[in-house]
């Protein structure tokens, strides 16, 4: 029955994806962004629900930009987690715009594209995550710049952090967590670390115990006056925090 419960899911989440697919092909081109934005949330939650993810929203999500979100980072499931919570664009690496389906649905979603081991391309990203930040977007980073097990925070590097300094916007610290609902510990489903698979963390996700995605927004923060590596520094701290707060009862 498990694995069939696994089968039926992951056919949802492809025919869901393939969903998602035609609709940024044949329905995207016609709709005012605020409509695009509002149906890339929808769709988020609806995977989601598919996976067997309950999304659970602690604070206040943006209502509109600019503002530049700073969240540790653990799984696959992280962007659309976020996605869920609240529209915003992403930062991700550059070799998601060309992996099969994903690629589209994630250029489709308004994600910027960055080659991480490129200082000239890390300059080129800056610049447009500024202007879009000027331009009242939401924008959205994972400083730690890799995946981690989500019992800490890794250190963050600063450089896109210019962007908010260069646009004098704020930034909002968040944190993401898996929760086993049953147990209430951390959930190792969505694990996305070290040699692990996108495979095998999709079918551990599929065939996990229901999950909660818990997602805490905490208070933006403005840059007062610090460089990228200071700020930084008090932003992972935030994060940090968020993610060790106690969660309500479930």
């Amino acid at each position: 029955m498990k694995l069939m419960r696994v089968i039926w899911r992951l056919v949802l989440a492809i025919g869901h994806a393939l969903n998602g697919y035609w609709i940024i092909r044949t329905t995207f081109p016609r709709l005012p962004p605020r409509m695009r934005e509002l149906a890339v949330q929808a769709w988020a939650r609806k995977m989601l629900e598919i996976c067997g993810i309950r999304l659970v929203v602690h604070g206040d999500p943006p209502a509109q930009g600019p503002m530049l979100l700073a969240c540790n980072h653990i799984s696959w499931l992280d962007i659309l987690v976020m996605h869920a919570a609240g529209y915003c664009r992403f930062v991700s690496k550059s070799g998601v715009r060309h992996w099969p389906l994903i690629g589209v649905l994630s250029t489709g979603a308004g994600s910027m594209y960055i080659e991480r081991e490129s200082r000239r391309d890390a300059m080129r990203v800056v610049h447009h995550m500024a202007e879009g930040l000027r331009g009242s977007e939401v924008i959205a980073i994972f400083p730690e710049g890799t995946t981690s097990d989500g019992r800490q925070v890794l250190p963050f590097h600063a450089n896109l952090i210019q962007a908010a300094i260069s646009a004098d916007a704020p930034v909002q610290p968040m944190a993401l967590r898996f929760i086993d609902i049953a147990s209430g510990e951390p959930s190792t489903g969505p694990s996305y670390t070290g040699d692990e698979t996108l495979v095998g963390s999709l079918w551990r996700t599929l065939s996990a115990r229901p999950i909660a995605a818990h997602v805490r927004f905490g208070v933006p923060q403005h840059c007062d006056g610090r460089d990228r590596r200071a700020w930084a520094r008090d932003l992972r701290a935030a994060v940090e925090a968020l993610g060790q707060e106690t969660l309500p009862a479930a």
